[in-house]
């Protein structure tokens, strides 16, 4: 029961991370910062990278994706800084949510593969 109680929320998990990660490829587009290079191709590639990782993560679990998009979701929300396009409002709000997301999730999965709630039976 634990395990199919946590193989499920990591199966929910990946799913939320393979929306978020399409959902900032696509970003540059819907919201029109697509001439902005550093924020468009950032959001482009960690937007790719976090969707197709998740996408393995549905078909086998290996606790490495879940690291990678730690990893990726932590950059995604500190990219506007550091690649200086935190005054692009829109590019900033993408991935500052997207990477909240992604990370918080990524997270939480490798939290559950390594702590199961005791068991009352």
């Amino acid at each position: 029961m634990l395990k199919s109680l946590s193989s499920n929320n990591r199966t929910a998990f990946d799913i939320v991370n393979v929306v978020a990660g399409l959902g900032l490829l696509v970003s540059p587009w819907l919201f029109g910062f697509a001439a902005e290079t550093y924020a468009a191709w950032n959001a482009w590639i960690v937007g790719a990278a976090i969707a197709v990782i998740a996408v393995a993560a549905l078909y086998a679990f290996y606790e490495m994706e879940e690291w990678a998009n730690l990893v990726l979701g932590i950059w995604a929300l500190a990219a506007p800084w550091i690649l200086d396009f935190s005054t692009v409002a829109a590019a900033t709000w993408v991935h500052v949510v997207a990477g909240i997301v992604v990370a918080v999730l990524a997270a939480a999965s490798i939290w559950f593969s390594h702590n199961h709630p005791l068991s009352t039976a």
